[in-house]
C-alpha cells in the first residue's frame, strides 16, 4: 500500500436537480477515520484522506436526503469504530436513529459482540469477495457467522460478475436476507438483455429474499457522466424488481480517484431508473427502512 493518501470525492459537488421525497435514505455510504481517531487497517490496500461523519452529514444535507446507511470500508477493516461512531453522531436531537451500518467482522466473533454491534446501529455483515480489495474470503467460516447474525439482519455480498456462479452455492446457503452491492457489477454495455444481467436476473428469481443496490454507474459506465448505458440497464431491473432495490451515493467513492464522480449527477440518476414516484419511494425509502428500520 501507497503512503500517500488520496481523495476520491469532490469537494463541491453540484446540487442535483432531482428534489428526493422527504424521509430518503442513502442506502450506500462509508466513512474514513478520521485516522487519528479510528487507525486504518495494516491490511489495507488503499490509504485514504480523512472523510469522516461531519463530510458526509453535510453532503446528505446538500443532495437533499435525510438518512444514510453507513457501510464499512475495507481500509479499516473488521474495526467498525469508524463506522459505529458516525451512526452515533447521524443522530438527530429527537434521539431518532438517522443512520444504521453494515460491519465487517472476523468470523470468530463472539455473539455478544454482534449484539453490542447492533446496539450500536448495525443491522448487517458485509462478505467481499473482490480479490484486490481482501486478500482471504472463507466462504465456510462466512456460513457460520451468517447463522449466528442478530434476528432481523442480513448479509451483504460484494463480488464481479464474473464469480456469480461460482458463488451461488454459497449464497444458497447463507440463511438470511441478501443484498448484493453495486448488483454484482455487471457488464452494463451488453445492456439489459445481456448475459450478465441475465444472470443476476436468474439469482434474483432463485430466492424472494435477495435484495440489490442499484448504484455506482460512475464504476460499471465505461463511457462515463451521464452514465446512459448504465440507465438503460439498470431501468428494466428497477422496473421488475421494485421491492427489492435500494440506492446510494457509495461516497467517498473508494478507489475512485482517478474518475472521481460529481454526487449531484449521481442523485440525477434516480429518476432515470425509477421514473415514476412511487418506484422513487420504494427506491429510496420503503426498502431501505424494511431492511434496516424495520425495529
Amino acid at each position: 500500500m501507497s503512503s500517500e493518501r488520496i481523495i476520491s470525492w469532490q469537494a463541491n459537488p453540484s446540487k442535483p436537480h432531482y428534489v428526493p421525497p422527504v424521509g430518503a435514505i442513502d442506502a450506500h455510504c462509508h466513512v474514513f477515520g478520521p485516522m487519528t481517531q479510528f487507525p486504518f487497517s495494516a491490511k489495507a490496500k488503499y490509504l485514504p484522506e480523512d472523510a469522516g461523519p461531519d463530510l458526509l452529514f453535510a453532503l446528505r444535507d446538500h443532495l437533499g436526503f435525510d438518512r444514510n446507511v453507513i457501510v464499512q470500508a475495507s481500509c479499516h477493516g473488521t474495526n467498525n469504530s469508524a463506522t459505529l461512531d458516525a451512526i452515533f453522531k447521524a443522530n438527530g436531537p429527537d434521539g431518532l436513529p438517522r443512520a444504521r451500518g453494515v460491519a465487517v467482522v472476523d468470523p470468530a466473533i463472539r455473539d455478544a459482540e454482534l449484539q453490542a454491534l447492533h446496539e450500536g446501529g448495525i443491522r448487517a455483515i458485509r462478505f467481499n469477495f473482490l480479490k484486490r480489495l481482501v486478500d482471504d474470503a472463507p466462504k465456510d467460516r462466512f456460513l457460520e457467522v451468517a447463522r449466528r447474525l442478530p434476528q432481523g439482519w442480513h448479509v451483504v455480498i460484494y463480488f464481479e460478475a464474473d464469480i456469480l456462479e461460482e458463488l451461488r452455492a454459497f449464497m444458497d446457503a447463507i440463511p438470511v436476507p441478501l443484498v448484493i452491492d453495486h448488483m454484482g457489477r455487471p457488464d452494463v454495455t451488453q445492456g439489459p438483455d445481456g448475459p450478465d444481467m441475465k444472470a443476476f436476473r436468474n439469482l434474483l428469481n432463485s430466492r424472494e429474499d435477495i435484495w440489490f443496490k442499484a448504484t455506482c454507474p460512475d464504476r460499471l459506465d465505461c463511457a462515463g457522466d451521464p452514465w446512459d448505458m448504465f440507465a438503460q440497464s439498470v431501468a428494466p431491473l428497477v422496473a421488475d424488481f421494485p421491492t427489492r432495490c435500494l440506492w446510494g451515493t457509495d461516497w467517498p467513492h473508494p478507489n475512485m480517484q482517478d474518475a472521481i464522480p460529481d454526487d449531484g449527477h449521481l442523485v440525477d440518476m434516480i429518476p432515470r431508473i425509477a421514473p415514476s414516484e412511487e418506484l422513487q419511494r420504494q427506491l429510496l425509502i420503503d426498502n431501505p427502512e424494511a431492511l434496516y428500520w424495520a425495529d
